[in-house]
C-alpha cells in the first residue's frame, strides 16, 4: 500500500509574513514535543491535506487571515502558554526588506 506521504512530490514556493513562518516552527515544536520528528513540508502538507474541504469555512479564515494586525496575531501566539521553540540548524536567515527583490 503506498502512502500519501511518499507519493510523486511537487516544488512549491511559499512568501509569508515572518510571523506566520515562526509559528509554523512552533507547530513542528509541538509535534516534536508530541513524540513526531516532522519537517516543514511535511507539516504543511499535513495541514493542508486535514483541511475541511469546505468553501464557507475557508473563506473566513482568509478573511479572517487578511483582515489580522501583527500585534493580534502575535499576541495570540503569545497566549496559547506554555509553547517550544524550535532551533534550526544552519545559517541564520536575513530578514528581507518589504519590496525588495528575492
Amino acid at each position: 500500500m503506498d502512502l500519501l506521504k511518499d507519493s510523486v512530490k511537487r516544488m512549491t514556493s511559499v512568501q509569508w509574513p515572518e510571523a506566520v513562518d515562526a509559528r509554523l516552527d512552533t507547530l513542528i515544536a509541538l509535534a516534536a514535543r508530541a513524540g513526531e520528528q516532522v519537517s516543514r513540508s511535511q507539516m504543511l502538507a499535513a495541514l493542508v491535506a486535514d483541511a475541511a474541504m469546505d468553501d464557507g469555512e475557508l473563506g473566513e479564515k482568509v478573511r479572517r487571515y487578511r483582515s489580522q494586525l501583527p500585534a493580534e496575531f502575535i499576541t495570540e501566539t503569545s497566549r496559547a502558554g506554555d509553547l517550544p521553540t524550535l532551533h534550526r540548524p544552519g545559517r541564520k536567515r536575513r530578514a528581507q526588506q518589504a519590496g525588495a527583490p528575492a
